[in-house]
């Protein structure tokens, strides 16, 4: 635009060419306004262009950030299994990827983001179906990198066990179906508790999930508490295989490397702020630069005091209960991402100093969470129930304790409910209208997750589709399914025991679990005996070795150290911990 001094000189100039002619002057005049409007709305137009283009560039790489998550749950369930299973695990982490792609690009993304205004329940999109008409190709590549990452939440819980026919298909259908209605619920603009819902946000605030503590991580971890429960334990995780009853003390079957669960907590936490921060690019405000550097700073300072809250509590309680303590790596890593969950739903409307709150409290919930799964023989293999279902809850309920009025304004345009805390403690009044809309959130989430996924793993264990065969188990996934070399080395004397136990068991009696062994398997079991059990002893001698060259302890000797001095090491919250997701 001119300034004074040129506005001036164009009038002049004006005058000068008019001669005085009044007509002419008006025209001059007018003629020029038309070419300042000109000037003044390419300059809009060119800025609104930049905008966007910045904004789209962005949220592609925060997608990209979001979707190398994928990595991060590869290598922590990578680490977390016997190494007979790892070609398995590492498959079905990729066609969470694959199977999550088809079926978002389908129906996914029209359930979750179509319009859905016809619907009188604002319940679910109608349209968008295989991205038709849908011109923000940005915003769709970001909301399938989260679809991605609530399905292989469930990776590392069915682990060792469970059929890759029957993964692909809940892979499909958890993206398909049952997160987009979850989505649409809570993120579109529709949705009946969406806190921009046309004509009144539920509770006057609607329900506030940044980026997904509860439509993220409350959908996955409640899948694979739902899925656990019906597929049961992994062989000799609970249960003793040749007599059935219940084990006095859990057998702990930790992963093969520590190292790659370390690796892949990193990456996690690396592509966390693509998860958080990216998130704020959705927001269509001012300042939504400062909403992206909160929950930045907010998801850092949770991580850290998760890890290191459960690190510190679990050596306490290792040596209130046992007398000593170590730094057990496992809930460290654990904890962190406890705490990553847990800032996720209010990492954009909550202060620095409540995001450590929330980190403390996600370590305890992460350990306690831990501790039940055990008392209820439920068997999670890297241990994703308590850390994306427990903290998801209480990441949801946590908002409805410290979110800010500021920040809400900031973020959502409405910061009249703020956190029940804040409500207290500043304004000195009872507002716990987010409280408990939160509360709902999460109890929708869980009812509508239960309510499908229940019959959808029923029907496959009923039909024979989820679970691998008993002998498959025992032998190793990566041998019968994959073409890869059974490998049980790194087995605890505990584990081999167990595993030259049912290999006996299943040659005497030609059947194992329950199960009809046909020729070809005893063949592959008694191969698979004599090439990973220690041979007998020498006559006359107590000791044997084993095929590393370590020595063993003949087999009542084990049974006795089994009894004796693995049970307060396997009780404590270190092992409840187990491994990591």
């Amino acid at each position: 635009m001119s300034t004074t001094a040129e506005a001036v000189e164009d009038y002049n100039n004006c005058v000068a060419s008019s001669g005085g002619a009044t007509d002419a002057l008006l025209v001059c005049v007018t003629s020029r306004l038309s070419q300042l409007e000109e000037q003044v709305a390419a300059t809009s137009q060119s800025t609104t262009t930049q905008a966007a283009y910045s904004r789209d560039v962005f949220l592609v790489l925060s997608a990209a950030l979001v979707f190398y998550m994928q990595a991060g749950f590869a290598m922590v369930c990578a680490g977390a299994v016997r190494r007979k299973n790892l070609q398995n695990t590492m498959l079905k982490n990729l066609l969470d990827a694959c199977g999550s792609a088809l079926s978002f690009w389908s129906v996914g993304y029209a359930f979750a983001f179509g319009d859905g205004a016809k619907n009188a329940n604002a319940f679910i999109g109608t349209t968008n179906f295989f991205l038709m008409d849908v011109d923000d190709l940005a915003f769709w590549v970001f909301q399938y990198a989260f679809s991605a990452a609530a399905v292989t939440i469930v990776a590392g819980t069915l682990a060792e066990r469970c059929k890759m026919k029957a993964y692909f298909l809940y892979s499909v259908f958890l993206s398909g179906w049952v997160y987009p209605i979850v989505v649409h619920s809570i993120w579109s603009g529709e949705g009946f508790l969406s806190p921009s819902k046309p004509g009144g946000a539920f509770l006057d605030v609607g329900v506030i999930d940044f980026a997904g503590s509860g439509v993220v991580h409350l959908t996955g971890g409640v899948t694979a508490l739902v899925a656990t429960h019906i597929l049961g334990s992994r062989r000799g995780r609970f249960y003793d295989e040749v007599t059935g009853e219940p084990l006095e003390v859990p057998m702990e079957i930790r992963g093969h490397s520590i190292s790659l669960q370390m690796i892949g907590t990193m990456i996690l936490w690396f592509a966390w702020y693509g998860f958080n921060a990216g998130s704020a690019l959705l927001f269509d405000v001012e300042e939504a630069h400062l909403v992206a550097a909160t929950a930045a700073v907010t998801t850092t300072l949770a991580a850290g005091t998760g890890g290191i809250a459960a690190l510190g509590i679990n050596m306490l309680a290792q040596g209130i209960i046992h007398g000593e303590s170590y730094y057990d790596i496992p809930p460290a890593m654990n904890g962190a991402l406890s705490g990553l969950v847990a800032i996720t739903a209010g990492c954009g409307v909550v202060d620095p100093w409540a995001s450590v709150v929330i980190g403390f409290f996600a370590g305890v919930f992460y350990l306690f969470g831990s501790w039940i799964l055990i008392q209820f023989r439920l068997d999670d293999a890297v241990n994703a129930i308590p850390v994306h279902m427990f903290n998801g809850i209480w990441g949801m309920l946590a908002v409805g304790l410290f979110a800010t009025p500021r920040q809400l304004e900031q973020a959502y345009g409405n910061g009249k409910h703020p956190g029940l805390l804040y409500a207290i403690f500043e304004r000195q009044e009872m507002d716990a209208n987010l409280l408990c809309a939160q509360l709902v959130g999460c109890l929708f989430i869980m009812a509508w997750t239960v309510a499908l996924m229940f019959p959808f793993f029923w029907v496959l264990s009923t039909q024979g589709l989820f679970r691998s065969l008993a002998k498959d188990e025992v032998i190793g996934l990566d041998k019968s399914f994959h073409g890869g070399i059974e490998n049980t080395s790194g087995m605890s004397a505990r584990q081999m025991l167990f595993y030259k136990s049912v290999v006996d068991e299943a040659l005497r009696t030609g059947e194992l679990a329950g199960e009809a062994l046909s020729p070809a398997d005893i063949d592959d079991l008694r191969k698979s005996a004599q090439m990973h059990m220690p041979p007998p002893p020498p006559p006359g001698s107590m000791m044997g070795s084993n095929h590393s060259g370590v020595v063993l302890p003949p087999k009542s000797a084990i049974k006795q150290t089994a009894g004796n001095n693995m049970q307060g090491q396997e009780q404590s919250l270190g092992t409840a911990a187990g491994s990591s997701v």
